[in-house]
């Protein structure tokens, strides 16, 4: 696909000349981790090849079959590249995150199972509940949080997300970028560490994972030795700076995963890429290790600090509390 760049030019001229100054600030992409204002040059990402893609009606989403009875459904369209699964067992099926709320995501998962899904989400940003209010059966932790994010977003506290530099592909029609909103969801259950969903062939297992949110949360599938982690992980920079995140606890559940290194052999991130060899979780733990013990060097990214670690980066306020 060609992408219409020439609105692009003079930023890029304007990026150039920031990068030669040797500051890592962004002009549009702020508070997201350096040089993520031509973050549409990563795309498409290579990851995504070795899956099969099945086809969808509204051409916002794209959908790729990761293993039998799991479905990835991108939306590469914005900057958040976010990633929600369905996963689907002989007799229920689950929905691991609604995403934006710019497609209709009930119309893409109906065409991939007739099975109404029970929805849990990874957390309850803004990003990845977009399509909450679709759907009857919610699942949530009990925390304050997630209730309070349960009433919704008004248009002006994500008017930011759909603004210039965040979206590069046409919209569906109908949706209205100055109307944008997190639309209020009703949580019907509440879940705890360790509560197990059986599907019907297929078991996930709760993981509470707080850190980049106080109810992040992942979801195990031991038999087949997947971990559904949200934003916990993924090939980017991983954000502990923003409102509610909290370095010590993200510290704990990263020390935590990693001791699953063994039980998994691959992660599922809710964005970038859909399927990550299990060995990042020890990296991130060792990661997480050397920023508390001053050991890791970090430049300032519009006003946080930023340790990279290869293919990830970390994201923490300045000064680290």
């Amino acid at each position: 696909m060609i992408r219409a760049r020439l609105p692009w030019v003079i930023l890029g001229v304007a990026l150039a000349v920031v990068a030669a100054c040797g500051t890592a600030d962004n002009t549009l992409i702020q508070n997201r981790g350096a040089s993520k204002d031509n973050w549409w040059d990563a795309l498409p990402r290579p990851a995504w090849n070795e899956f099969q893609k099945v086809l969808e009606s509204q051409g916002w989403f794209e959908v790729y079959q990761i293993r039998p009875g799991l479905f990835a459904i991108h939306e590469p369209g914005q900057f958040e590249e976010v990633i929600s699964y369905l996963v689907v067992g002989t007799e229920k099926a689950l929905l691991f995150d609604t995403g934006l709320g710019i497609g209709d995501m009930r119309a893409v998962v109906s065409e991939l199972t007739k099975l109404e899904p029970i929805v849990v989400n990874s957390h309850t940003h803004y990003d990845h509940v977009g399509g909450n209010h679709q759907f009857p059966t919610i699942y949530a932790t009990a925390t304050e949080y997630s209730k309070a994010n349960a009433k919704g977003r008004k248009h002006e506290d994500l008017a930011e997300f759909v603004g210039e530099g965040w979206i590069w592909k046409k919209t569906p029609e109908g949706f209205d970028r100055e109307r944008y909103a997190s639309k209020p969801f009703a949580i019907t259950k509440t879940i705890e560490d360790g509560e197990v969903m059986d599907l019907g062939g297929r078991k996930l297992e709760v993981l509470l994972t707080p850190g980049h949110a106080p109810d992040a949360l992942c979801l195990l599938d031991r038999e087949n030795r997947l971990l559904l982690i949200g934003d916990t992980f993924y090939p980017a920079a991983l954000y502990a700076h923003l409102p509610g995140s909290d370095f010590a606890l993200y510290r704990q559940t990263a020390s935590r995963l990693a001791e699953l290194g063994d039980e998994v052999d691959f992660v599922l991130p809710a964005h970038n890429e859909p399927l990550v060899p299990s060995g990042v979780l020890v990296r991130m733990r060792d990661a997480f290790e050397a920023i508390a013990a001053s050991e890791a060097e970090f430049v300032l990214t519009d006003g946080n600090r930023e340790y990279s670690f290869g293919r990830f980066s970390i994201l923490t306020p300045d000064p680290l509390p």
